[in-house]
């Protein structure tokens, strides 16, 4: 059976939400097993040195531990992750996995990091999961349900309401964006956004579907980076597309809007680099 979103019944879609959590509680306990350490090594993943793209033996051993576990359960899913060849889905549905979304921040100590679990279809992702194992936040979005789990407890996932770019926050990671033509799109909409502010990876996304944050805005992702928080920002009421409007799944140029309005607003100011 060639499962998707639509055929899936209410003991399915249960099953999933548990194992979505499952495995983020599972890949906790290898990223917190490493972090702040020290001796913690990075590989750097440009051999060339041309750039500082790392990884460490905490990434690896998160991500083999959610594919074993996946292996376990559901071996006829397909398996898309960042550090291992991905395992073709014969079920019709396809876990997308980063086990760590900002290594560099990892490495830093900074808790703004997360692991990244989203499930898709062959419409995109419709699950999704951003974990941060040290502050112990959880947000989840798709299959009925958006919340936040974590040290002030539970609450239900809602992004802002409309409000001009003009009194919007607005995210990135890095301050290049990508190339100096994206850059210079970017700067276009800082300049009109109230607060513009860098460096938070995944939980930049994540502040958007809990209503904190208006705008993020980013370029050069990887399906990897953009799966999970594409389902839980749309599960709370945002839009996430590419910079011409499209679909954003497969990542590139993305633009995460808490609503249509602001998401308007700012893919005008991009639409020349889009």
């Amino acid at each position: 059976m060639d499962l998707h979103r639509g055929n899936l019944g209410a003991d399915d879609t249960a099953a999933l939400v548990a194992l979505a959590e499952a495995l983020a509680d599972h890949a906790r306990s290898h990223t917190l097993a490493h972090f702040r350490r020290d001796g913690l090594a990075a590989d750097n993943k440009h051999a060339d040195g041309a750039g500082f793209d790392p990884v460490t033996a905490a990434d690896r051993a998160a991500e083999a531990a959610i594919r074993a576990q996946l292996e376990a359960v559901r071996p006829e899913d397909g398996v898309l992750g960042e550090e291992f060849p991905p395992r073709v889905s014969r079920s019709g549905l396809t876990w997308i996995v980063d086990p760590i979304d900002g290594t560099r921040g990892y490495l830093s100590g900074t808790p703004t990091w997360g692991v990244l679990i989203a499930l898709a279809d062959a419409e995109g992702p419709f699950l999704g999961v951003i974990d941060q194992p040290y502050i112990g936040e959880r947000f989840l979005g798709g299959l009925g349900q958006a919340r936040v789990t974590g040290p002030m407890g539970a609450a239900p996932l809602r992004c802002r309401a409309p409000r001009p770019l003009a009194e919007a926050t607005l995210f990135t990671t890095f301050p290049e964006v990508g190339t100096p033509a994206e850059g210079a799109a970017f700067a276009r909409v800082a300049a009109q956004a109230r607060l513009t502010r860098y460096g938070m990876d995944c939980y930049a996304y994540a502040l958007v579907a809990a209503g904190q944050v208006d705008l993020v805005i980013e370029a050069g992702l990887n399906p990897y980076d953009i799966a999970a928080p594409l389902a839980v920002i749309e599960a709370a009421g945002g839009i996430v597309t590419d910079w011409k409007g499209g679909p954003a799944a497969a990542g590139g140029q993305v633009i995460a809007a808490a609503n249509a309005a602001v998401h308007a607003e700012a893919l005008a100011l991009l639409a020349d680099t889009a």
